[in-house]
């Protein structure tokens, strides 16, 4: 699994963001799938910098790693900021989405469309150690 590592501070996302592209570019995903990572990823790490890290008073990086099979491109980020599972708030539902902006509760849209624009994301705490995962999976040349 290869890795590099960004600073966990915001002026990283756009670095991040490339790093995402050009490893998108290399496992051979195409445009809009290439988009949705890169959307899932922005979100996620400007999350960690900006919650994780900045607002705690905290600082650290953000490793980024990957691995690619034929099957899928796997993408994860590793972070020393507070516990944070994206994916314990409660996402908005279709009734949520069907309301005018001014009605919804504030946040976890952004995370809802980290999870329905990639194929597979998961997170874990693991050895003190946040890690959001990312999964694409490969088109297979016909």
């Amino acid at each position: 699994m290869e890795s590099k590592i960004f600073p966990g501070t915001v002026e990283s996302i756009d670095l991040i963001r490339q790093y995402i592209k050009e490893i998108s570019a290399h496992a051979g995903l195409d445009k809009k799938a290439t988009y949705n990572l890169m959307l899932a990823a922005d979100e996620i790490a400007t999350n960690i910098m900006l919650y994780g890290y900045e607002k705690a008073g905290l600082t650290g990086d953000l490793k980024v790693l990957h691995t690619i099979t034929e099957e899928e491109l796997v993408v994860i980020f590793e972070d020393q900021a507070l516990p944070f599972d994206p994916l314990a708030r409660e996402l908005p539902d279709e009734e949520d989405l069907s309301k005018p902006l001014e009605e919804r509760s504030i946040g976890g849209l952004g995370i809802f469309l980290t999870v329905s624009g990639i194929d597979d994301f998961s997170y874990e705490y693991v050895n003190n150690q946040n890690r959001n995962i990312f999964k694409m999976k490969l088109q297979k040349p016909d």
